[in-house]
């Protein structure tokens, strides 16, 4: 299945104003009422969790109530369609599809509105390995940072093993690395992310998103940006850091879609010759470093003492 990651992502939210405020802080464009795209396209549509254009919510309260995934051409959507005999595939006017997965999540799946990203991803000098151009400051007081495309999606379920099979069996995506107990990370085929899907073993209470994401181009903008949020007020959840399965760094926000939303950049890329990790999940293993934000402040009298 030429899947490549998540294009879209549908939230039934239970305050309209402060999920469409929040999508702006943190770097979305709004394109029309509802949607809100990073550069290539991929976003959030954001809508009143009583709205009648929406697919129905899990029984848990999850403000996720879809996930659209591209494929690269109609083939894989015809191929999608063949594959679900066993279960209602809904074709919507925009021809795309919808069905619910084995663990009660609607999916979508359409050709991608990916658009093709022309900005450089972050370069690093180092003594003999020169990469950003000559005269070419790393970072300037008047940068920007900008949400390049949507990344990935973690999701809370009852039975990780159920969830991993369905996407493994029926979709072709691939498990890269897993946390022992907890659940794995995986692939589409048409993409080389480490991940664009987590699933983690929770109480079927709280089966939802547990967290969902955006690539940056590099860790100064994630930097940035999460400076930025924390400037706004918002909630610091967990970074800034590295993590170790996908080497992505991260810093993730609570936010009012009922699930934290992260900053990510540098995500390793794998092919078919990878061998997935495993690895029992806790803090050695879950960052490779995390740091602690503070206030700005320069040396001199007023500043610490060595």
């Amino acid at each position: 299945m030429n899947i490549i990651g998540p294009d879209k992502l549908i939230w039934g939210v239970e305050d309209l104003a402060a999920a469409k405020q929040f999508a702006v802080d943190y770097g979305l464009t709004p394109q029309n009422e509802h949607y809100y795209s990073a550069l290539d396209g991929t976003g959030i549509e954001i809508r009143a969790k009583d709205d009648k254009s929406l697919p129905a919510g899990l029984t848990t309260g999850s403000m996720l109530r879809k996930t659209v995934y591209g494929v690269k051409d109609q083939a894989t959507l015809d191929a999608i369609k063949a594959e679900f005999t066993d279960r209602e595939v809904k074709v919507l006017a925009d021809g795309s599809l919808e069905l619910v997965d084995d663990m009660g999540f609607v999916l979508g799946f359409q050709i991608t509105i990916r658009t093709t990203n022309t900005e450089k991803a972050e370069r690093v000098n180092a003594p003999g390995d020169v990469n950003r151009e000559i005269n070419q400051p790393g970072v300037t007081k008047t940068d920007v940072p900008r949400v390049q495309s949507l990344s990935h999606v973690v999701y809370f379920v009852p039975d990780s093993v159920i969830a991993e099979a369905f996407f493994a069996n029926r979709l072709g995506f691939v498990t890269t690395d897993r946390f022992t107990g907890v659940g794995p990370f995986m692939r589409p085929a048409a993409t080389q992310d480490h991940h664009t899907i987590f699933f983690i073993q929770a109480p079927a209470f709280m089966q939802g998103c547990e967290h969902f994401t955006f690539h940056m181009a590099g860790p100064t903008d994630v930097v940035q940006a999460g400076t930025n949020m924390v400037n706004k007020g918002y909630q610091s959840f967990w970074g800034p850091g590295r993590h170790l399965f996908g080497s992505n760094w991260f810093w993730y926000f609570k936010s009012p879609f009922g699930c934290n939303m992260e900053y990510d950049a540098d995500m390793d890329q794998h092919d078919e010759s990878w061998q997935g990790r495993e690895a029992m999940i806790g803090p050695d293993n879950s960052q490779a470093f995390l740091l602690q934000y503070r206030e700005k402040w320069a040396p001199g009298p007023g500043g610490p003492k060595p």
